[in-house]
């Protein structure tokens, strides 16, 4: 359990930046080197390997080496534990979305047995 929450914890650190998540979408369409992971970021190759090795780190893309370049891919593993673990909330917020509609139902019923209808709520400008 200990070794779980490490691991998400490390996952969601990884894609807590704007940076390494675009990385990570940019891998989606096919493996790509550190420079070209670099190219639309305008930063250094030594900055994109710093990202490069946190997404590493955290499972989210596998490194080879092929001569003198690293060929990065994205492994999408981790991703479906953060996912799960994310889903894992979706019970909580429909409950709590469903609760909220009926008290606004019964809210909008009641004020229409009274012969009065709910305000509306003010626009902002």
């Amino acid at each position: 359990m200990v070794e779980s929450k490490l691991t998400l914890d490390t996952i969601f650190h990884a894609l807590g930046d704007g940076t390494r998540r675009q990385m990570l979408e940019a891998l989606a369409s096919g493996e790509k080197t550190v420079g070209e992971l670099a190219e639309p970021f305008d930063i250094s190759l030594a900055a994109a390997s710093k990202h490069v090795k946190t997404l590493e780190k955290a499972g989210l893309l596998t490194r080879d080496i092929r001569w003198r370049t690293h060929v990065c891919r994205l492994a999408p593993g981790p991703l479906a534990d953060a996912h799960a673990w994310l889903d894992s909330y979706s019970g909580f917020w429909t409950a709590h979305l469903d609760t909220l509609e009926a008290l606004l139902k019964a809210e909008q019923a009641a004020g229409r047995d009274a012969g009065t209808s709910a305000p509306h709520p003010k626009k902002m400008e």
